[in-house]
């Protein structure tokens, strides 16, 4: 049996996703390379299609608001409130995800 190289790509990812404090992202925060995933997006889905560099499933996440940078009131309030988040590393890019809102 033969497993397909997406599947083994969706189960790399989603190993390598695991919760990290705000507090830990400061440094990649202000060098521009933490992208916010929303809730309604599956965080390891995104991962893989950012790996692929699929450009149409991005451009219509951020047309969306569904992917984006996180802004200064969101980092701020993640700060002050040491905020765990849900991550994954997809280099040069770190995407979080809040599970709480």
């Amino acid at each position: 049996m033969t497993i397909p190289p997406e599947d083994l790509l969706h189960g790399k990812i989603n190993l390598e996703t695991s919760r990290i404090n705000w507090l830990e992202l400061q440094t990649f925060f202000a060098r521009g390379q933490v992208v916010r995933v929303s809730t309604k997006l599956d965080l390891v889905m995104v991962a893989l299609k950012l790996s692929e560099d699929d450009k149409s499933a991005f451009d219509l996440w951020m047309k969306d608001g569904d992917v984006g940078e996180v802004d200064d009131k969101t980092a701020k309030l993640w700060f002050e409130t040491k905020k765990d988040l849900w991550a994954v590393v997809v280099r040069p890019w770190i995407l979080v995800q809040d599970s709480d809102s």
